[in-house]
């Protein structure tokens, strides 16, 4: 059921008039009253309020100063960020995508884990202000393990069309087949094997530089 609309009327008529007049000064006179009331209050704790404004005001400060210098802090340990093959061997996958992460943020990338199941042959995405989207395929294998010219074609086929990057590559702490190396070559399916992964992790070598990555439009269609 509809409930009926509630209107407020004018007053009418010389004693409607004068209530309603009544009624407006004794809102104002309380309103007043109450505002009054409030600043007699607050200047009789002002010591108190000022002293709780300035506590609040110095744990901010403690709080961003601590915050930037932590900052500061993993920033200086991830710019001297060193792996070397064997302590990237003995991690696990996950251990091993998160470390090659890091490295990429190291080299100046924002760079994102992303393996797991569905990842559709992307273990880990690197944006960089100049060079465009990089997709990291990682294959983390026995010391001596191959990776075959199958992991090639499942990269080259996701990492444009499904992850829209300008880059990929995939990484092992092992080796390639030469047919894996020679159709990657072909195809521009970049390789890192466990010596240009040493150079990378335990030289300091950027991923960038280390595979001669340009800004320029490549197979994907996709410009800087």
């Amino acid at each position: 059921m509809r409930r009926p609309r509630v209107r407020l009327r004018r007053p009418r008529g010389t004693a409607e008039v004068a209530w309603a007049c009544v009624v407006a000064v004794a809102v104002l006179v309380l309103a007043v009253r109450v505002v009054v009331h409030t600043a007699t209050v607050l200047m009789d704790a002002w010591p108190v309020v000022l002293v709780i404004a300035v506590l609040a005001g110095a744990l901010a400060a403690l709080n961003t100063a601590r915050s930037i210098a932590a900052g500061r802090r993993a920033a200086e340990r991830l710019a001297v960020l060193r792996m070397t093959p064997a302590e990237l061997d003995s991690m696990d996958d996950r251990a091993f995508e998160e470390a090659l992460g890091s490295l990429l943020i190291r080299d100046g990338w924002q760079a994102r884990r992303v393996g797991g199941r569905g990842d559709q042959a992307a273990d880990v995405i690197g944006e960089h202000a100049h060079l465009g989207r990089l997709v990291v395929q990682a294959k983390h294998t026995a010391v001596g393990g191959r990776v075959g010219v199958r992991v090639m074609y499942e990269v080259n086929g996701t990492a444009g069309p499904v992850h829209r990057a300008r880059h990929a590559v995939v990484v092992t702490n092992g080796a390639f087949t030469r047919d894996a190396m020679d159709w990657g070559e072909r195809h521009g399916v970049h390789w890192v094997d466990r010596e240009r992964l040493r150079r990378w992790a335990e030289d300091g070598a950027a991923l960038h530089e280390l595979l001669r990555l340009t800004a320029r439009p490549n197979r994907f269609g996709r410009a800087a």
